[in-house]
């Protein structure tokens, strides 16, 4: 009687073969994340290596100094800017975003509907002192802009060394 349990239950229970691999490349993940390093995993490694869950990714950025400011550029498609929230610590900028879209559509003959939801936290540590009170920053087309004034000191740091 128990071997005739045990057969049914064998042609009971679908063989999934790659049902592990989620939980492998979370396993990939950590280990990597945990001896290369969280920033050169971020910046260094191409997009169709990362082993992330569906949902919102950190956003690219860029990082430059231009003669006044701190620039800071990070692409965030299809977001609004009110889904948007910024904050500056010291030298750190945090960057936080949250999605919510909803699709709907109903006519004759068929039935669509489309939920997507994702969340995403970046924080940046800013390369010079910054005036953080006078930032300021725009969205245009997906890209975000921050501008953060360098402090006078900060200013006066950069030297400029003459090549022989």
């Amino acid at each position: 009687m128990l071997k005739e349990r045990e057969k049914e239950a064998r042609d009971v229970t679908p063989w999934r073969p790659f049902s592990g691999l989620s939980r492998m490349e979370q396993d990939v993940e950590k280990l990597l994340d945990d001896f290369i390093g969280r920033p050169f995993w971020n910046f260094g490694w191409p997009e169709r290596l990362r082993f992330r869950g569906i949902g919102f990714r950190e956003p690219a950025v860029e990082i430059y100094e231009d003669k006044d400011d701190v620039v800071v550029k990070a692409e965030i498609p299809g977001m609004k800017k009110e889904d948007l929230e910024l904050n500056i610590s010291g030298q750190l900028l945090t960057i936080k975003g949250e999605k919510k879209q909803e699709e709907e559509v109903k006519k004759k003959g068929y039935y669509y509907s489309e939920r997507s939801y994702g969340s995403f936290v970046r924080t940046i540590d800013l390369p010079k002192e910054v005036q953080s009170d006078k930032a300021r920053a725009g969205f245009k087309e997906g890209v975000l802009e921050v501008r953060i004034p360098k402090t006078e000191e900060a200013k006066r740091k950069d030297v400029k060394i003459k090549v022989d």
